[in-house]
């Protein structure tokens, strides 16, 4: 019980110093991209320029969506920060925040550059594929690239290397979804730079994730010994 204790403290500390970084990442770099992006939809939707959805509720622009960005920013840090806290258990023996650091990259090469090579991220009123398919193709290829970082990282036979980089290779090779045709409201170089700016903010937030978990595991571990 001590032991998961520990694990939801580090993930707490984690997820939270993570989600703070991650939401003034995306103030500073993707918010203004969208607000942009914005402004090209909603002429676009008033006349008939992209498929019509009805209505629906969202934060008003500035205190409000900040304070949203941040509770999503820091829900997501926990949750990961509870899976690297896990990995860092079950791998045993003392970590330390370069250890984390490690596995933080790995988890942005996971979530973040392995799906985004399919499915970058999009810009609102952009069209694309039906949300389950890109839901399901993201899935997988984040559990594909996962499972060959693991075979490359705690294995040495040549076998267990190939099947690795097979992993990697067979969601790309099926293929991401794709809409049936491509429609965007916003300029093709406006929809670069979110794509550059979400990357960073991502990257910035999984380096933070990786070296908090494992300097605060080394903490209440020294802690507890203590």
């Amino acid at each position: 019980m001590a032991a998961f204790r520990r694990l939801v403290l580090v993930a707490l500390c984690a997820g939270l110093l993570s989600g703070v970084v991650a939401t003034a990442g995306h103030q500073i770099g993707t918010v203004p991209v969208l607000l942009e992006a914005e402004r090209y939809e909603q002429p676009a939707m008033a006349t008939g320029g992209a498929h019509e959805h009805p209505a629906a509720w969202e934060p008003q622009n500035g205190a409000e969506r900040t304070a949203y960005t941040l509770l999503a920013d820091v829900l997501t840090g926990i949750g990961f920060a509870l899976l690297l806290a896990a990995g860092l258990a079950l791998r045993g023996g003392v970590a330390t925040w370069r250890d984390g650091l490690f596995w933080g990259l790995a988890g942005f090469l996971v979530f973040t550059i392995a799906p985004g090579l399919g499915l970058p991220p999009l810009l609102p009123g952009t069209e694309a594929a039906p949300l389950f398919e890109r839901q399901a193709w993201w899935l997988a290829t984040a559990v594909s690239t996962g499972c060959a970082l693991a075979l490359f990282a705690f294995t040495s036979r040549a076998a267990w290397a190939i099947l690795g980089a097979i992993l990697i290779i067979l969601p790309h090779l099926y293929g991401a979804p794709q809409a049936l045709e491509h429609s965007a409201a916003a300029p093709a170089a406006l929809a670069h730079r979110f794509v550059v700016a979400a990357t960073v903010v991502n990257f910035l937030f999984w380096i933070t994730l990786g070296a908090s978990v494992g300097y605060f595991y080394r903490g209440f571990a020294e802690r507890r010994a203590a």
